[in-house]
Order: C-alpha cells, then sequence, then structure tokens
C-alpha cells in the first residue's frame, strides 16, 4: 500500500468453540462498523472503491493455520483486501466447558485487529 490514509481497529472474541475465524471476523467488523470514510472520495477522484486497498493486520493467540483468509476478507466491502497475522491477542479461560457448543477446552479466543485502508 503507498499510502494509508485510514487506520480503524477492532476487538474479537470467541468465548465458546474455540474458533479463531469467528473472533477475526468479529475483529474487523468491530473495526469498520462505526466508522465512515466520506473523505476516501477526494483520494480517489474519479475510481471506484474497488480501488482502494485494504490491509488487515489481526493479532492471533492461536493457531493461524484454522485462520480463514477468504470468510475474513469478505468482511471488508470494498477494495483489495490484504491480511497479515502477527502473534498477539490473547488466548484465556472461559471459566466454563460447554460440549453442546462444540468447547474443545475452557478458552476463549480474542483477536485485535488492525485494518489501514489506502490506495
Amino acid at each position: 500500500m503507498e499510502r494509508i490514509i485510514f487506520i480503524q481497529t477492532g476487538v474479537g472474541i470467541d468465548t465458546h468453540g474455540q474458533d479463531i475465524t469467528k473472533a477475526a471476523k468479529r475483529a474487523v467488523q468491530n473495526a469498520i462498523h462505526s466508522n465512515s470514510m466520506p473523505g476516501l472520495n477526494a483520494y480517489l477522484p474519479g475510481q471506484s472503491l474497488d480501488n482502494m486497498k485494504v490491509n488487515i493486520i489481526l493479532a492471533l493467540p492461536a493457531d493461524h493455520g484454522s485462520l480463514d483468509h477468504e470468510q475474513v476478507k469478505a468482511e471488508i466491502p470494498y477494495g483489495e483486501v490484504t491480511i497479515e497475522v502477527v502473534e498477539g491477542g490473547l488466548a484465556t479461560t472461559s471459566g466454563i466447558i460447554l460440549p453442546e457448543q462444540d468447547d474443545k477446552s475452557d478458552l476463549m479466543y480474542i483477536v485485535n485487529a488492525a485494518v489501514q485502508v489506502g490506495y
């Protein structure tokens, strides 16, 4: 990405089920759902929003191999989306195992996201 115009941050949690993709999607949703970028048109005059570049940085506490990148990218409505994964986030006790919710352990996964928007 040549120039970053906006950075939005969010946190997502999967309390039960240890689903890192669900927590990552929630972090991205949290980052973008209370923001508006009306000034973006000034940087992309005469262009489609599909021309913007979006880079998602995810701090994950768990197995990166189980992250479904395409599901996370689908949370962004416009632009060319890339994902970077870094160590971070948190895996901590949820205090209970719920077999009916397919808990594998008592852990909850907490993911941090930074959504960078630019061109």
